[in-house]
């Protein structure tokens, strides 16, 4: 039996104490598991090929592979023995009597602004009613008149053609409330949009029914590491992981040769399936949401 002094009774004061053993196996499962979401992407990386579905997450995202395979328990927890580790000198994490914990005080000064923003956004959009309407119309605002603006995705056919694609977006009422799909707009499309996302608007409109909304929860749990635990962040990349493939489904690219089914939005039935698999996102998001808002309010009962 391991006699506690005082001076590791007060460091371990509030915080759910990992021993070293355990700490060591999460860290190596959570490699493991990195390892297999990530392998992929490091090949296609290597051989200079690109996807245009599953390496979103790693492009558009600014968290590396490397930085991913990181394990972090988050706030609350101190890992017991590790003062010699490599882990005691990263940022925002401290040594104490017992072992190695999240430096709170350090984390809230450097990172009180991306905090105070990811609070009001994450908060607002969890308050504000699910919108199912849009269909994913987004995606094709980016390749409207694509005949004079370009193609995003150049390697990549349109399944309906340039002409075929810009029916669609002149039959549709477009009302993307998601400031990040809408800046990549082609000019001739903005003027569609019912809306006028901005940055500045963003935490009025951003809403639960949002894909991009919903897959940016990656984002913000990056962004919050080491105060958020991989557990969680692996969550938000599933999620979001998944929400890229319907969103790229919905889309007016021709993916068959990548492997994916089209989900026709342009018909009834398509606009229906879309509508089905939004509404069972929205209600994901909202309980990864819901975490990291936990997680910011553990964040500030820290002493």
């Amino acid at each position: 039996m391991v006699t506690q002094t005082p001076a590791s009774v007060e460091a371990t004061r509030g915080l759910t104490v990992l021993p070293e053993r355990e700490h060591r196996e999460r860290a190596a499962v959570h490699q493991i598991a990195v390892d297999r979401l990530t392998e992929d992407f490091l090949a296609r990386r290597h051989a200079g090929a690109k996807h245009p579905v599953e390496d979103f997450l790693f492009t558009y995202y600014s968290h590396s592979p490397g930085k991913l395979s990181r394990w972090h328990p988050g706030v609350g927890f101190l890992l017991e023995g590790a003062q010699d580790s490599e882990r005691a000198d990263w940022k925002h994490y401290r040594r104490t009597a017992a072992g190695v914990t999240l430096d709170v005080e350090s984390f809230r000064e450097d990172r009180a602004s991306m905090i105070g923003f990811a609070r009001r956004l994450l908060s607002t959009t969890a308050a504000a009613p699910a919108q199912l309407g849009c269909f994913g119309l987004h995606e094709w605002a980016m390749v409207y008149k694509s005949v004079q603006h370009g193609q995003r995705h150049d390697q990549v056919p349109l399944r309906l053609g340039a002409a075929g694609t810009d029916e669609v977006v002149e039959a549709a009422n477009i009302r993307c409330t998601h400031f990040d799909a809408y800046r990549f707009y082609t000019p001739s499309a903005r003027p569609l949009n019912a809306l006028e996302p901005t940055r500045e608007s963003q935490t009025q409109m951003e809403q639960p029914g949002c894909l991009h909304a919903n897959m940016d929860l990656y984002k913000w749990a990056y962004k919050l590491i080491p105060a958020v635990s991989s557990d969680l962040l692996l969550e938000c990349f599933d999620l979001a992981s998944r929400i890229r493939r319907l969103d790229m489904r919905a889309s007016p690219y021709d993916l068959s040769d990548w492997g994916y089914e089209p989900v026709p939005i342009e018909t009834p039935s398509g606009r229906a399936a879309y509508a089905r698999a939004q509404k069972g996102f929205a209600e994901e998001s909202q309980v990864l949401r819901g975490k990291l808002l936990t997680v910011l309010d553990q964040l500030e009962d820290q002493p």
